[in-house]
């Protein structure tokens, strides 16, 4: 049985390229991992890199992406968008094929002291891998930011680190290590810049205030672009599908006289959540992945040996008859 996990690390740079690619560099060339995509935002100042692969070797490509992100990144010089406590600011550990989430969870444990034995960073654990119950929202980890946690961490002990001393790195911060299902980060523009109405339906949605389970949002102002944007971490797309977040959105931006300027994912999805969507909007009745034809391909190769060759002279022989080609 193949034994694979994805860990999604985000760093917070997300203007300067050199440093970005550096960080993918130094988290590249491992055997058994893989880097399967990175995106950088200006706005957010944030990068989000995909690694998948075998445990071990995913793990070992995730620190030295944290040790990396602590040379490069100064964060008592970074401003951005989005909240973070750390350079490296969250690296969760993500079940994909024979592995189970207590088993991501082990290894996140092990990442996280290992990041504070490698790189002095005081680490805490969220989701699936929070130690305290109080943690295992990310938004409760990471209250304050860097600027406050730095001060709180040290006269309040439930502030304290979960590995580490009680202070942060004075230029990495901290750092969030959990596991956790599959995420989608889904971000939905708008065609106005009043990042109020971003903000008041970021609330509308989001389940801490009442609206959609599994869904965390809030409002950002895209200043490059000069659009606001309803910023969208989806935890459990198989609970509460992407199209129904997207059309609650669209919904309530007419309420307040705008409407949806375009959508983005950030990192990669789940090819499920595509086909819900593709089956909520086109109507399709009795639609599964089977009706996929790369999944339909993918499922036959590992059930099945390759054919024999054909024999000599087979296509010639179909081209004669018009009946057996397309």
């Amino acid at each position: 049985m193949k034994h694979l996990i994805e860990c999604v690390p985000n760093f917070s740079e997300g203007r300067d390229l050199a440093k970005v690619n550096a960080l993918v560099t130094a988290m590249s060339g491992i055997p058994g991992a893989w880097v399967l995509d990175s995106e950088s935002d200006a706005d957010h100042n944030r990068s989000v890199v995909t690694l998948a692969g075998e445990p071990e070797a995913v793990a070992e490509a995730a620190l030295r992406g944290v040790g990396a992100a602590a040379e490069l990144i100064d964060l008592r010089r970074h401003t951005g968008a989005h909240p973070r406590i750390g350079a490296a600011d969250v690296v969760p550990f993500v079940p994909v094929e024979g592995v189970s989430i207590e088993g991501c969870v082990s290894l996140a444990r092990r990442v996280g002291q290992a990041i504070w034995e490698r790189y002095r960073i005081p680490v805490y654990f969220y989701e699936s891998a929070a130690t305290r119950p109080e943690r295992a929202n990310l938004e409760d980890v990471r209250r304050g930011q860097f600027e406050g946690l730095r001060e709180q961490v040290l006269r309040d002990p439930d502030r304290s680190p979960d590995v580490g001393e009680p202070r942060l790195h004075p230029t990495a911060g901290a750092i969030a290590v959990g596991a956790r299902k599959p995420l989608i980060a889904f971000n939905i523009n708008l065609n106005t810049n009043d990042v109020s109405i971003a903000t008041k339906i970021a609330q509308a949605i989001r389940f801490s205030s009442g609206g959609l389970r599994y869904v965390k949002a809030m409002g950002v102002n895209l200043k490059t672009r000069g659009l606001a944007q309803v910023s969208i971490n989806l935890t459990d797309f198989e609970q509460t599908p992407i199209h129904r977040v997207f059309e609650l959105v669209k919904r309530e931006a007419e309420r307040h006289g705008c409407a949806v300027a375009g959508s983005e994912i950030v990192g990669l999805i789940p090819g499920k959540a595509l086909e819900q969507t593709a089956e909520y909007y086109l109507q399709l009745q009795n639609f599964s992945s089977a009706s996929v034809f790369e999944s339909r391909l993918a499922a036959a190769r590992e059930t099945k040996p390759a054919a024999s060759p054909a024999p000599e002279g087979a296509f010639d022989a179909a081209k004669k008859n018009p009946c057996l080609v397309d």
